[in-house]
């Protein structure tokens, strides 16, 4: 498999930030092209901190499955998850649904989990009619890119997210912890650092702290990995945002972020974090068949709003934990 190159931008100069794109030849199938260049794409990854890879012929959901595996990335579950999901195998999912019309921010899978994917595959069996690519950043550009008065308090504090599950929106207690048993939920939360409260109406509300910089065990760099942005109120639309606020209170949105203490992040923050985002975002249209292999530490991933149907199916692979990665607050299981 020959080493991928920057790919040109229109002027034909290299384009910073965009995966490099490698065709394969795969008679003999998409995992077993995957598991014989397992060394080359680890490399790629390595490099680049994404590749895609077209060609690869992939069809159906379980294809994705037997890829992770021949990439030797042991599989991730979506506990957390902020959104339901469909479950096609271990540690492969349907994307989070969104709407099309909508793009989701950059963010970084589960970043606020006690064992985050290193790894994640993005596979394409039905490309959009328009837009709907999934664009990369760098994470340790982006936070180089950030102001000092935004970074320096979020290392020295982390980030908090708080959770409201129960009133319909977003995920649900048995889709986000897999089971509705309070003791159950009580237990996990208690096992990975989460505080929570049951409120009067049945809802389950949690706070969990955690740093927004970790440092990358291979190339050293510092990392802004959090979802700081995405999943705080300001994100939201503002239609649904009043809403949301009008029929449950600010307790009751379904998530939300702040600072380490608990004070909240302001619409000029959450501004300066998508701005460098966006400054530094890159990705290609989808084909069908397409996979997008990329290192979730090193590289944020954000979806252009789209146009006809798009289906694309998500593998989570390789756990880290933040402990293994210099975080610059400690969260230490009980």
């Amino acid at each position: 498999m020959p080493s991928p190159a920057p790919s040109p931008s229109p002027d034909g100069r290299p384009r910073p930030g965009l995966p490099p794109l490698l065709y394969a030849d795969a008679p003999a199938g998409a995992a077993g092209w995957v598991a014989g260049n397992r060394d080359a794409l680890r490399a790629a990854v390595a490099g680049h901190g994404a590749v895609l890879v077209r060609g690869l012929g992939i069809r159906e959901p379980g294809q994705v499955g037997e890829i992770l595996d021949g990439f030797g990335a042991p599989p991730v579950g979506d506990t957390e998850a902020f959104a339901p999901r469909r479950t096609y195998a271990n540690g492969v999912y349907s994307s989070s649904p969104w709407p099309s019309n909508q793009p989701m921010c950059m963010h970084h899978e589960l970043s606020y989990t006690l064992a985050f994917p290193s790894v994640m595959m993005f596979a394409c069996l039905g490309a959009p009619t328009a837009g709907g690519a999934t664009a990369v950043a760098d994470s340790a550009d982006v936070f180089d890119a950030l102001p000092p008065a935004v970074t320096e308090r979020f290392v020295r504090e982390g980030w908090l997210l708080a959770r409201s599950y129960g009133n319909d929106i977003g995920a649900s207690t048995a889709e986000a912890f897999g089971t509705d048993d309070p003791r159950a939920i009580e237990r996990y939360c208690r096992a990975n650092a989460i505080d929570l409260s049951w409120q009067p109406d049945g809802t389950l509300h949690t706070r969990q702290r955690r740093s927004a910089v970790l440092r990358h065990p291979v190339t050293g760099r510092r990392c802004w990995f959090n979802q700081i942005a995405f999943l705080n109120e300001w994100t939201i639309d503002p239609e649904v945002h009043d809403y949301l606020i009008a029929e449950y209170g600010a307790d009751g949105l379904p998530f939300n972020t702040f600072h380490g203490n608990g004070d909240p992040v302001s619409p000029e923050t959450v501004h300066l974090i998508d701005t460098a985002y966006k400054a530094h975002a890159a990705g290609r249209p989808w084909q069908e068949g397409d996979l997008l292999i990329l290192d979730n530490l090193r590289t944020a991933h954000s979806r252009e709003a789209f146009q006809g149907p798009r289906d694309v199916v998500v593998a989570m692979g390789g756990p880290l934990h933040p402990n293994d990665c210099s975080p610059t607050i400690e969260v230490t299981r009980p």
